[in-house]
């Protein structure tokens, strides 16, 4: 068990998790705008989490399983949409 203060597990998924979403232009910058789609960005996060996925395996509690499993689905999920919605680095669509 971590101490106060300490990261863990789960705040390296956060990390990684925020990073594919900024790449996916899903996140907000202070001044209120979206960032810019960065789909090689978004991409390089999901791999890495599915590394990690794969390569804790068996070592995860219950929950920590579960939040890389749901957070890895769904931004897949919202990459492939953005794939087939035409989206490409710098935010420009089709």
């Amino acid at each position: 068990m971590p101490r106060v203060g300490e990261p863990t597990f789960l705040d390296l998924v956060s990390m990684l998790q925020f990073g594919a979403l900024a790449g996916l232009g899903m996140v907000q910058s202070p001044d209120g705008k979206r960032l810019p789609v960065n789909l090689p960005s978004a991409k390089d996060s999901i791999d890495i989490l599915g590394i990690l996925q794969e390569k804790t395996k068996g070592n995860l509690t219950a929950e920590e399983a579960e939040v890389l499993t749901e957070g890895l689905y769904h931004l897949r999920m919202a990459y492939t949409a953005a794939i087939n919605a035409g989206q490409v680095p710098g935010g420009k669509g089709k």
